[in-house]
């Protein structure tokens, strides 16, 4: 039998920020720079460019951009 070669994911940090009964969890990995908001592409989910802009001014200000992949999951409000 063949050996499995298994990629390890790399946590750096997440947080969670909570506001009446909605809950956000960020999970931010080393990675290409993806965006995912519930499943869907950052650009999808909200549509507007300047939202868009918003969510990734931190990055482009640390010139973090490209660097990591952010995963966002959002419930409830």
């Amino acid at each position: 039998m063949a050996k499995k070669e298994v990629k390890k994911v790399v946590d750096l940090g997440h947080g969670v920020g909570r506001r009446k009964t909605a809950v956000a969890r960020v999970y931010l990995r080393e990675g290409e720079g993806k965006i995912v908001v519930n499943g869907r592409d950052v650009d999808s989910y909200f549509g507007n460019p300047m939202l868009v802009f918003i969510v990734k001014q931190p990055l482009v200000t640390s010139e973090a951009e490209g660097k990591y992949d952010i995963l966002i999951n959002v419930v409830g409000g």
